[in-house]
């Protein structure tokens, strides 16, 4: 093979012309496992090889926990900066090109968010991928939260961004995100009190930190646990709780215990998080510093708001929710309004609804499985477009979740997507997005008989593998000790978000009142736009 490519060169060069013109259907496709024998050129006989730079789209993944997200910025740690750094380091960019991406036509399919993951990137650009083991170099100078599976050669005008036409992403949220008893706002829970259906102060939620009202600050020295009867309206400083309570819910100082706790309960409850029945009684950590609320004296700070669940309530154990299928086809319905042709100005962030830009297509938004990850169930929520605007995903996300919670009604989508209303929506968190794959299909039908594939069917199974050891367990490890949706349903109420009860397409006017049921207590609330 070596001797054939040679000598052609030294003694038969003026025949090549003909020979090409005579078998132009006989082209040779280019393959990404390219050698210096059929790639790089000689000047004489034992002289080192010069390698040529070849166009090729790179296949990887990473998990994007401590990233600024995916594009290069300056002074920040991004995975673009990585990767540029160990092509560098691996050879496939020379010296004079460091650092100056546009030298060597670099292009990403997609950017992901602060924090966000990826299964399915690719970017391409002109790289000396010569000698064999290309990938095995680049792996060796990237962290083990960033993997090249692989390459494809591609024509020269190839650019990962252009070319992509479709792109998917998938969104794991916890089950109990979309059980509207679950994590309910403090406003809520004061308005249910004196009802059938009383509920509580979220115990995880409130040991992580959050305003409690009733709970002085930082007294670790002297734990004094405090609890009020509801049912007689009174409440007493100097009550501890006993020992009938503290079976029921044990609270330790310990971040470590802490941790444990919340994981322990989200195991027992099958991937629920359920607020915590103390018959009449509630229970609250003073562990974290607490200032003082509405602007109350520390005199005060120690009597608890008095909460309590009605024995006939299922919060005890889990509100009984689950993702079936009555639950299904509601969260699918909702998704559904988002496909289409629509208009996301209010699903991003700095884009008027006059550019053109702020119209996507959305081809399909699915949440019909569900995953279970260290005891903790998530739904799969797929969503596959041409394109995405920041935060957008997170957006959709957010406001659908609030429907699902009832914090807003399904006609809201409807309204969102309309060019004339400006509205804020919420955005959920980046912890459960990862990029799941790009497609190229309108290249690979043109280039077929050419140039291979560019999919990421040959690394499936490596996509598949990296998922399960990093992103999946990341997203649920992050929700154990963190508590990132927890803490985030929390905020979706309508004093953070007074446009989730928006009733006309004008949107919401300022000094508007409007009337409110909230657990069969109607309240009149005074809503105004920031």
């Amino acid at each position: 093979m070596e001797n054939s490519d040679k000598t052609p060169s030294i003694s038969s060069s003026p025949a090549l012309p003909s020979a090409v013109a005579e078998e132009p259907a006989t082209k040779k496709v280019k393959m990404s496992t390219t050698t210096s024998d059929d790639e790089g050129c000689t000047t004489a006989e034992g002289s080192k090889v010069r390698y040529k730079r070849r166009k090729v789209a790179i296949f990887f993944a990473y998990c994007g926990v401590g990233y600024q997200g995916m594009q290069k910025n300056p002074g920040a740690k991004t995975i673009e900066g990585e990767l540029e750094e160990a092509l560098y380091v691996s050879g496939a960019v020379p010296e004079q090109d460091r650092g100056l991406s546009k030298r060597y036509d670099w292009a990403r399919s997609a950017r992901t968010d602060k924090g966000v993951s990826a299964v399915g990137q690719v970017v391409s650009g002109r790289f000396y991928i010569d000698p064999p083991g290309f990938v095995d170099r680049l792996n060796s100078n990237l962290p083990s939260q960033i993997r090249i599976f692989g390459f494809k050669r591609v024509t020269a005008s190839f650019s990962a961004k252009k070319f992509c036409d479709r792109r998917r992403y998938v969104y794991l949220i916890p089950v109990f995100a979309l059980d509207p008893c679950c994590h309910r706002d403090r406003e809520t829970v004061l308005a249910s009190l004196g009802s059938e259906n009383e509920l509580v102060k979220c115990l995880p939620c409130s040991e992580r930190g959050r305003k409690v009202e009733g709970v002085v600050g930082n007294s670790k020295r002297n734990l004094e646990l405090e609890a009020v009867d509801v049912e007689n309206g009174s409440s007493n400083k100097n009550d501890v709780v006993d020992s009938g309570v503290t079976k029921d819910v044990e609270v330790s100082l310990s971040k470590g215990d802490d941790n444990h706790l919340n994981k322990e309960s989200i195991n027992d409850n099958e991937g629920k998080v359920s607020v915590e029945e103390v018959n009449s009684k509630t229970v609250v950590s003073d562990e974290d510093e607490v200032a003082p609320i509405n602007g109350g004296s520390e005199n005060n700070l120690g009597i608890l708001e008095e909460e309590k669940v009605n024995r006939e309530d299922t919060a005890a154990n889990g509100s009984g929710f689950c993702y079936g299928e009555k639950e299904r086809e509601r969260f699918n319905n909702i998704l559904k309004c988002y496909v289409g042709t629509h208009n996301f100005h209010n699903f991003t962030t700095r884009i008027k609804p006059e550019d053109p830009s702020a119209k996507r297509f959305i081809i399909s938004f699915d949440a019909s499985t569900t995953v279970v990850v260290e005891g903790m169930e998530f739904v799969k929520c797929e969503i596959v477009g041409q394109s995405f605007m920041l935060h957008q995903i997170r957006k959709m996300m957010g406001l659908a979740v609030a429907i699902m919670r009832n914090c807003a009604p399904e006609s809201l989508i409807e309204k969102a997507l309309q060019k004339d209303v400006s509205i804020t929506v919420p955005t959920a968190p980046e912890v459960g997005l990862y990029l799941d794959e790009c497609f190229f299909t309108s290249y690979n039908q043109k280039w077929k008989d050419t140039h291979e594939e560019v999919s990421m069917k040959a690394y499936e199974k490596e996509a598949e593998d990296f998922k399960m050891q990093y992103i999946y367990p990341h997203i649920a490890s992050t929700e154990y000790k963190e508590g990132t949706v927890g803490l985030w349903l929390h905020s979706l109420n309508h004093r953070n978000y007074p446009d989730l009860r928006i009733l006309d397409g004008e949107g919401v006017t300022n000094d508007k009142k409007v009337e409110v049921d909230m657990n069969d207590k109607k309240t009149e609330i005074e809503v105004v736009t920031e």
